[in-house]
């Protein structure tokens, strides 16, 4: 009996590793395929659509698919400037099958294009977006359209785009049984000659027999300007029912001064209709409950308007996509590593220097309501944390874990693992774990200088300091600050990390051209010898975030800056406007205005042995139009910023 014992355990032993193994295996089995590789995207003004079109090879339908993960990357053009304009594209399955196959036309991705005039030539910026639920059609070849909206004139700019997907194989949570359209349209919104809920109709299928569970998918976004300001800057509610039942009542409205992408040439901070400019769009996700063989009933309805004067435009694309049962009732899978990370869409709260934040997925049929999360920088001593709390079937969790997050000099890799969903054993193991590449977080000594210069409205301004426990080391308040003043915060730390936080409640940071009433500020980290640390971008929203080390050895003290720091303001004048100039060492500098369009040099000024200096222009006998103030220094561009000279009565 002892012998047949220890046997077993010698199998179940085995059989752990042979399972370890498996999981790493499939882990590493990603397939990615590139529909869009670097293309070159430009508007057609004549149509305000051009489509530009690729073809990939997916994986076949006898192969499962745990996971699809869309990739897009956006760039300035090697040959062109990068686009001006905030427009909608949208990303299709074109047709499935082959040349000849009917047009299916499946919106997959909206991408809300950003303000592109001030990017420079090496500028780049990279979205994803989960598009599991179109597992049945992502199969055998297909062909993927990349529709490009818009009217520029001008052929002198555009995109440099990528579109790829990430394949991870594998037994599907919930095996797919079928998909049905139910919205697809730019639906006119306020206009009483075509009222939108004669458009956005009851819309009915009927559930396979092979049904236990359904989920709805909606993006939709408003656009169009009105006296009112809708579609693209009102805010109206939209509801959702299914069968009868109301199962959703949002705003569709989102706030922008918090987009990872910024700053950027235009309005980008303005709050808008359920997207900002520079963004991948997501679908909203509704899990349904359902039965097989049975009529269902989806109905969108948005809030009762009507316009004097209609433009507004809501555009909707809806689906449902029916599952058959959970393939095990405990399932949890890593989503994301929000912090820390070196992605393009975290980096409003990166590099960071304590508190992991993580996103995972029940993918199991039963109430998650215990985890334990093991995390740690790789390497380096784990951490575990167990959670609490009650995540439906489908849904996702944001968790911010506790603990300093280690690092070396340079990348560091940062790896958490999932375990015991309920207490007991996860259903698929390859998805429990997940990595990322993340920046170690400066280091200073213990004597800062924070420069903070208000601008014409600090009572929306505040910012705080604190340590690595979350205790307030230094605070300013909403309300403290007096206008067109200089604060010179002189900092005496102890060794340890500290998180800077500078917030504006107005969503408009410290400068924002489009509010000139405001004014510009400024805000700058200095050493003890009064160099420049780091410099703080003016035109950030809603808040700024900077976490540092505090170390005695001077030789891990991060270099001061060599790039200086450049601000204009205004960016919209009748012709006055001011530059302040900021740098650790004295160069010569040249400012130079460049027309737009026309790339003509039109003024220019040479300032020999500069290290600091305020300067003021008057460009009012120019024509009304776009220039570039460019600052050049030791032969390299460090400053370029767009200049509109406006008309003149």
């Amino acid at each position: 009996m002892m012998k047949r014992y220890y046997t077993t355990l010698l199998l179940l032993g085995v059989l752990s590793v042979l399972l370890s193994m498996n999981a790493v295996a499939q882990k590493t089995a990603i397939q990615t395929i590139t529909t869009h590789d670097k293309i070159t995207v430009v508007t057609d003004p004549s149509k305000g659509i051009n489509t530009y079109l690729g073809w990939g090879k997916f994986p076949a339908t006898t192969i499962p698919i745990r996971k699809i993960r869309m990739v897009v990357k956006f760039g300035c053009p090697d040959t062109l400037r990068c686009a001006d304009w905030d427009y909608m594209d949208q990303i299709l399955i074109r047709r499935k099958g082959g040349q000849n196959a009917p047009d299916l036309s499946y919106e997959i991705g909206r991408m809300l294009t950003p303000y592109g005039g001030a990017f420079g030539k090496n500028w780049n910026f990279e979205w994803a977006t989960d598009l599991t639920d179109f597992s049945l059609l992502l199969r055998d070849s297909v062909e993927v359209e990349y529709r490009h909206a818009g009217y520029e004139p001008n052929n002198d700019r555009g995109w440099k785009i990528t579109v790829q997907f990430e394949i991870t194989p594998g037994p599907p949570a919930l095996p797919p049984v079928a998909i049905h359209r139910v919205y697809d349209g730019h639906y006119a919104y306020g206009d009483s000659s075509k009222p939108i809920e004669a458009a956005l109709k009851p819309v009915s299928f009927t559930s396979d027999s092979k049904t236990r569970n359904a989920r709805l998918l909606v993006y939709q976004t408003g656009h169009g300007m009105d006296p009112a300001g809708c579609g693209e800057f009102c805010s109206r509610y939209r509801e959702v029912l299914f069968n009868g039942q109301l199962i959703d009542k949002r705003d569709i409205w989102q706030k922008c001064g918090d987009n990872p992408l910024y700053p950027q040439a235009g309005t980008w901070v303005i709050d808008r209709a359920y997207w900002c400019p520079g963004e991948l769009k997501h679908a909203d996700s509704y899990e349904l409950t359902i039965q097989p063989n049975r009529k269902n009933v989806v109905d969108i309805n948005m809030e009762p308007y009507q316009s004097p004067k209609p433009s507004a435009t809501e555009v909707i694309s809806a689906y449902v996509v029916e599952y058959g049962a959970y393939r095990s009732k405990q399932d949890v899978a890593m989503e994301d590593i929000i912090v820390p990370s070196n992605k393009d869409i975290h980096s409003r709260i990166n590099p960071a220097g304590v508190h992991p934040v993580i996103a995972f997925r029940n993918l199991g049929g039963e109430l998650l309501k215990t985890l334990q999360i093991s995390y740690g920088t790789k390497g380096k001593v784990r951490q575990l944390f167990q959670w609490k709390g009650e995540l439906k079937p489908g849904e996702t969790a944001i968790v911010k874990l506790p603990g300093i997050i280690v690092s070396g000099p340079g990348e560091n890799e940062f790896q958490v693992e999932l375990n015991r969903p309920n207490g007991r054993q996860d259903g698929y193991l390859p998805d429990n774990s997940m990595s990322s590449v993340f920046n170690a977080i400066p280091k200073h000594g213990a004597s800062l200088v924070f420069q903070f210069k208000t601008n014409r409205q600090p009572e929306h301004n505040s910012y705080t300091l604190t340590n690595s426990t979350n205790e307030i080391v230094q605070q300013r308040k909403e309300g403290e600050l007096k206008a067109d003043s200089l604060y010179q915060e002189q900092w005496q730390l102890q060794p340890g990390i500290y998180t800077l936080q500078v917030k504006d409640t107005a969503g408009d940071g410290l400068e924002f051209w489009f509010n000139r009433r405001g004014g510009r500020g400024y805000a700058r980290l200095l050493d003890h010898q009064r160099r420049m640390l780091h410099p703080f971008e003016s035109d950030f929203g809603t808040s700024l975030f900077y976490a540092f080390e505090v170390v005695q050895d001077s030789t891990q003290h991060q270099a001061p800056v060599e790039t200086p720091a450049v601000g204009l303001y205004p960016t919209m004048s009748a012709g006055p406007t001011t530059l302040d100039y900021f740098s650790n060492t004295a160069e010569k500098v040249t400012v130079r205005f460049i027309s737009d369009p026309g790339n003509q040099l039109v003024e220019e000024h040479v300032y020999e042995n500069l290290k600091e200096g305020v300067f003021q222009y008057d460009m009012s006998y120019l024509p009304a139009q776009r220039y570039y103030v460019q600052v050049w220094v030791k032969g390299k561009m460090v400053f370029n910023k767009r200049l509109r000279i406006v008309f003149r009565q």
